[in-house]
């Protein structure tokens, strides 16, 4: 019987335009751009050129840290272009791919006669490793690293986040496949909500299954480890998203790199939110093509609003993130005029405070919520407020402090080894101070990592 952990702080929050449990689309593309900027920590370190071939699981770049660690193509085609930004940095690699698509053949693979080097091996060779990532630092791992445990959440909870459920079906035996495989490398928990009711999450096996019962972020990987097995200095934890285990799967059952997946597409200012499949790397303009209610005042959001990143600029040239599970719209509210300004008594608006009436009026069952902060970066205030939405053993306002103030041993004393960005999404929008919290924590991490270097 699955092990119940019921968490009771921290914070749903329900918008409009969340997308229909059924795919309606299969999106075709005939560019995808592979960002190395969605590998946090990755250096990368481009191994092809303009006008080269490429298949299917052939790698585009390596981190440069790691020459082992390479990341493989989504498509067969021509390597069109090595975009590159300030100082050279590798923006993406876009491949224009081919009508009829080429695999790269890596061998099919029984797992249960893998051993941990023969898995860890067969996702070098094909580029997929460096899709697991690791606590401390929130960052894609390497295979010198020696996890204590592997941890992989199959509970979406933030705003408008995609139901894994229905990316699972018809991949539920490469779920598995990909589930013992890394059984092989370190003892797996599988997360999944007190909701999920699929057979191929309640029943999994080689892995210990805990059912996380709470408001978001009971779904965030962070917050998990947090509860079964939290992170000390010195010890490793990897992390993988549960499409990345299909992707595993699909690799040993056929031997071939195969990186569709299906996500959401939500949002209120989508005409019919739905979900849709694509691959990793597919243009944005090609994802919301045709689905906009408008074009103005609008943000497209390469993820779910708290932790996503706003699509800026043309949309033909940013690309479906590696672990994105969602692309978004919500109304972007720069040009909302609003009668009275901030003394209306805002009978109809979400609030976590008694500052709005709305909550005279009782739970409403979705809200439509712009992009706007409503005021300026202050003080901080020492209030319990991140406490309250933070369901992690660890003190969130005082953890911020030190990352502030660059106080490492205090960091360290503080819990910073087990927490990620996302896991202060909710405390971002809860914070009456308006301070960005997940770019202070990635920062924080960003010079933790360096010093331990």
């Amino acid at each position: 019987m699955a092990n119940v952990i019921k968490l009771r702080k921290g914070l749903d929050i329900n918008l409009t335009g969340k997308a229909a449990p059924q795919v309606t689309a299969s999106i075709a593309t005939d560019t995808i751009g592979l960002v190395p900027t969605a590998f946090e920590g990755v250096t990368p370190k481009v191994v092809v050129h303009e006008g080269d071939t490429v298949k299917a699981g052939d790698a585009l770049f390596v981190n440069k840290a790691y020459p082992d660690v390479k990341f493989a193509s989504p498509v067969s085609g021509k390597v069109t272009a090595v975009v590159r930004g300030e100082r050279r940095k590798v923006l993406c690699v876009k491949v224009q791919a081919d009508k009829e698509q080429v695999y790269a053949d890596f061998g099919k693979k029984d797992v249960t006669a893998l051993d941990a080097e023969g898995v860890k091996n067969a996702l070098l060779e094909a580029g997929l490793f460096g899709w697991i990532n690791q606590l401390p630092y929130a960052v894609s791992t390497n295979a010198q690293t020696e996890p204590k445990a592997i941890f992989v959440s199959a509970l979406r909870d933030m705003p408008l986040a995609a139901d894994f459920e229905v990316e699972l079906q018809g991949n539920e035996e490469a779920f598995q496949t990909g589930l013992t495989a890394l059984s092989k490398i370190a003892k797996v928990y599988l997360g999944i909500g007190s909701k999920q009711q699929a057979p191929a999450l309640t029943q999994a096996r080689d892995v210990e299954v805990n059912v996380f019962d709470g408001p978001c972020p009971a779904g965030n990987v962070g917050v998990q480890v947090n509860h079964l097995d939290p992170v000390n200095k010195g010890e490793v934890v990897w992390t993988v998203d549960p499409s990345a285990v299909i992707f595993f799967g699909r690799l040993f059952l056929t031997g071939k790199v195969n990186l569709e997946r299906t996500i959401a597409v939500a949002g209120s200012e989508i005409t019919a939110p739905t979900y849709v499949k694509t691959l990793v790397g597919t243009p944005m303009d090609k994802i919301v093509e045709g689905r906009l209610k408008t074009t103005d005042d609008i943000r497209i959001i390469n993820g779910n609003p708290l932790t996503g990143v706003p699509a800026t600029g043309d949309l033909k040239e940013t690309f479906l993130g590696a672990h994105t599970s969602e692309v978004t719209v919500i109304p972007e509210g720069a040009h909302a005029d609003e009668f009275l300004g901030w003394i209306r008594p805002r009978t109809n608006e979400f609030s976590t405070s008694h500052s709005y009436f709305s909550w005279l009026f009782g739970k409403k069952k979705a809200y439509n919520l712009d992009a706007r902060i409503k005021g300026g970066e202050r003080h901080m205030i020492m209030s319990g407020e991140y406490d309250k939405v933070l369901p992690m053993d660890i003190y969130g306002e005082y953890l911020i402090k030190s990352l502030i103030a660059g106080d490492i041993d205090k960091q360290e004393q503080l819990g910073i080894y087990e927490v990620s960005p996302e896991d202060f999404a909710v405390a971002e929008f809860v914070d009456s101070s308006k301070l960005p919290l997940q770019q202070i924590v990635r920062n924080g991490l960003n010079i933790l990592r360096k010093e331990n270097a």
